[in-house]
């Protein structure tokens, strides 16, 4: 991914946003008054708004020192998403049979991380390009591999096992990740008159797809 920066934008303002995952649907309603939808897109595209999670003039002075480095949209960087950052359920530790990543078949011994949505009619899997370094762990056949191995590259997502699964094996991982963002705006509008009012500036982030 070029023209990124691996550094997470700050915790505790990110902990404070709001958003999540969008779409785009076409929604046509005909003469008989039925509808027809049509999936523009393939994928989904998350957005928040920072701002909400800027509380103190150090904060607003931290998102300003990020910004600048940045270039403003120019360079992307990690950020944790509070409700979707985890392999695992809600409140659960990642274990190694979170999620399925691939099969084996005696040759192959690359996967690319993912976390599947849903499951009872049109499951939507995710790529995972920003794992959290040290929170991996990986199953192959029901069996948890050691650290050794097998390696990640924490850029990609990429996960290198020592010993190619054997056919039919189902490869499964576990672990907490970060999104690829950007910020999408060129200028940050900020009265500092009514910052110390109340007032929340307005920081939007979005999602950088692979």
């Amino acid at each position: 991914m070029t023209g990124f920066h691996e550094i997470l934008f700050p915790l505790d303002i990110a902990l404070g946003a709001r958003g999540g995952p969008e779409r785009r649907t076409d929604v046509v309603t005909l003469g008989s008054n039925r509808e027809r939808r049509n999936a523009r897109w393939a994928r989904s595209r998350r957005r928040w708004e920072a701002g909400y999670g800027v509380k103190t003039f150090a904060d607003l002075a931290d998102i300003v020192d990020f910004f600048e480095e940045r270039r403003g949209r120019l360079y992307g960087f990690r950020w944790r998403d509070r409700a979707d950052h985890s392999s695992a359920p809600p409140g659960q530790a990642p274990t190694a049979g979170d999620q399925a990543i691939g099969q084996g078949d005696g040759a192959r011994n690359t996967f690319q991380l993912a976390k599947t949505y849903g499951g009872a009619f049109a499951p939507y899997t995710r790529e995972i390009m920003k794992p959290v370094a040290g929170s991996l762990r990986v199953a192959v056949a029901g069996g948890e591999l050691a650290p050794a191995q097998f390696s990640v590259d924490a850029t990609t997502g990429l996960i290198t096992l020592a010993t190619a699964p054997p056919a039919g094996a189902t490869v499964t991982a576990g672990f907490l990740f970060d999104t690829p963002a950007r910020f999408d705006t060129d200028f940050l509008d900020i009265d500092h008159t009514g910052f110390e009012a109340g007032e929340i500036p307005k920081i939007p982030i979005l999602e950088i797809l692979p």
